[in-house]
């Protein structure tokens, strides 16, 4: 049997083999990754909720399955899952208060898909409150911090995801996008963040935030390993109206070693003044090979980016004042005690139970859907994402076959620094951003460090439903770098 050390660091793909040559079993796996959580994340804080009986329970199950010759394409893998989508028998608290004792009593459709696969589920990981954040400091659990350095923040809003799979407590985790939610932690912190396609995963059991731009996307060591998770999760869901009927390629059999052929854009409006020099850097000479692996690199532009961040926070503020109405403390999770009369309650319940970030974005949303502000922001904002859209499928229509650009203007930046000052928090998912406005599909993978230390990442953004280019220019940069297989120091942990 392999060592602890060597287990923990294995990525999904290591893992299965490791699992179908009898050389470790996933009940070991469970094992070591609890032991490792329990000597990192007092550090880390990647977790809300680890419920170590239920994972081996699971594990054990996985391991008589497989003595059994029973198939799953992650039988006895362990994933860590986000706090904001559901897990029969775990709580969903979405990192907030007003869901302090709620346990789910149904898996969300991702989940359940990667269940019949034979995945086990180690637990919650830590969020910024009902996602609202690029920081995973506005958690009722308080800050996760970045492995790599934690006086740093691990990004946001699936910061506890992103960590947990840099600090090898994981194996892989999923994570929630609705502005850049995977793709900017997996940049923070060194891993592999995809965002599919609108549509493309079943929301379905993902706590809403804003409807119309939220998806879920697995947080990963590898390329290959987020090809796999999003070929499990992927396809049409009853449950979900929104998710799209088309078919779902073999993902993985996409991946290749070079990029000859291809045309991959360079937008313009991504390089922008502000951008860290270091970072471009990185970007840069990430780019120049993909140049080398055989790609044709073509300067475009997407004239409507700059207005991007205003209408995302027009429209994602607008549906997040009416999705969470529902929590009022009258069906589940808390109840202020109390309270004169029905009214008090609901408003008390709110009040106490929602954080700041949350009120502000509610009290934004509840503002621009008012009447006399409804046509001036909110159907003035839709126009202009249309644009925002318009402005890819221009692109993608004969120009290039996908972009390259940063994920954020600066790497992981220091606890605090931002928390005070929402629009410097706001205006650091500018590079984001457009892709859920747009719907398409977009990857974040290792590229670089800061002379300081600090990951970079480079994104790969493809048309809507292409996640299979986006994957295939991710895997082929990976495969020519080492970036990936770069380690936080964890031993600092123990």
């Amino acid at each position: 049997m392999k060592p602890m050390t060597e287990l923990t660091g294995n990525n999904l793909q290591e893992c299965l083999a490791l699992l179908e040559a009898g050389r470790c079993s996933s009940v070991e796996l469970v094992q070591q990754l609890t032991a490792a959580i329990r000597a990192r994340d007092g550090k880390i804080a990647a977790f809300t909720a680890l419920d170590v009986e239920y994972a081996l329970a699971q594990a054990r199950q996985a391991d008589e399955a497989r003595r059994s010759g029973k198939q799953g394409e992650l039988l006895g893998v362990p994933l860590a899952i986000k706090d904001v989508i559901n897990v029969a028998g775990q709580p969903c608290t979405c990192a907030s208060k007003i869901l302090a004792g709620y346990i789910s009593p149904y898996d969300a459709t991702a989940v359940a898909r990667l269940r019949e696969q034979g995945a086990v589920f180690l637990g919650r990981t830590n969020m910024d409150e009902f996602a609202m954040g690029s920081s995973t400091e506005n958690s009722a659990y308080g800050p996760t911090r970045n492995p790599w350095n934690t006086d740093r923040v691990p990004g946001g809003s699936s910061g506890g995801s992103a960590a947990a799979v840099a600090a090898d407590e994981t194996i892989a985790a999923l994570g929630s996008d609705t502005g850049g939610s995977v793709r900017q932690p997996a940049s923070f912190c060194g891993c592999v963040g995809l965002k599919p396609s609108y549509g493309r995963i079943s929301r379905y059991g993902l706590t809403a935030f804003a409807s119309s731009l939220d998806q879920i996307g697995p947080l990963t060591k590898s390329v290959r390993d987020s090809a796999l998770l999003l070929r499990v999760m992927a396809g049409r869901d009853r449950m979900d109206s929104t998710s799209a009927d088309a078919p779902v390629p073999d993902y993985t059999a996409a991946l290749g070693n070079d990029l000859h052929g291809m045309r991959i854009g360079l937008p313009k409006e991504y390089f922008i003044s502000g951008m860290d020099a270091d970072v471009e850097k990185c970007i840069q000479a990430a780019v120049k090979q993909c140049e080398k692996l055989g790609a044709a690199i073509v300067d475009v532009s997407l004239p409507m980016t700059p207005h991007a961040v205003a209408v995302y926070y027009i429209i994602a503020c607008a549906e997040a004042s009416a999705n969470l109405a529902r929590f009022d403390g009258v069906r589940y999770g808390l109840r202020t005690s109390g309270a004169a009369d029905p009214f008090e309650m609901y408003c008390r319940t709110r009040e106490e139970g929602f954080g700041p970030e949350v009120k502000r974005r509610i009290i934004l949303g509840t503002y621009v859907l008012s009447s006399g502000y409804y046509d001036a922001y909110y159907i003035r904002a839709q126009k202009v994402r249309a644009l925002i859209r318009r402005d890819f499928e221009v692109v993608f229509d004969g120009r290039c076959e996908a972009l390259l650009a940063p994920v954020a203007p600066t790497a992981a930046y220091r606890l605090g620094e931002r928390i005070d000052n929402p629009l410097q928090m706001y205006l650091g998912d500018i590079f984001t951003i457009p892709a859920n406005l747009a719907g398409i599909c977009a990857l974040s993978v290792p590229c670089g460090f800061t002379p300081s230390g600090l990951p970079v990442g480079l994104q790969v953004l493809g048309p809507a439903f292409r996640e299979d280019t986006v994957l295939r220019i991710g895997h082929a940069y990976e495969q020519a770098s080492d970036w990936h297989r770069r380690r936080p120091h964890l031993e600092s942990f123990s």
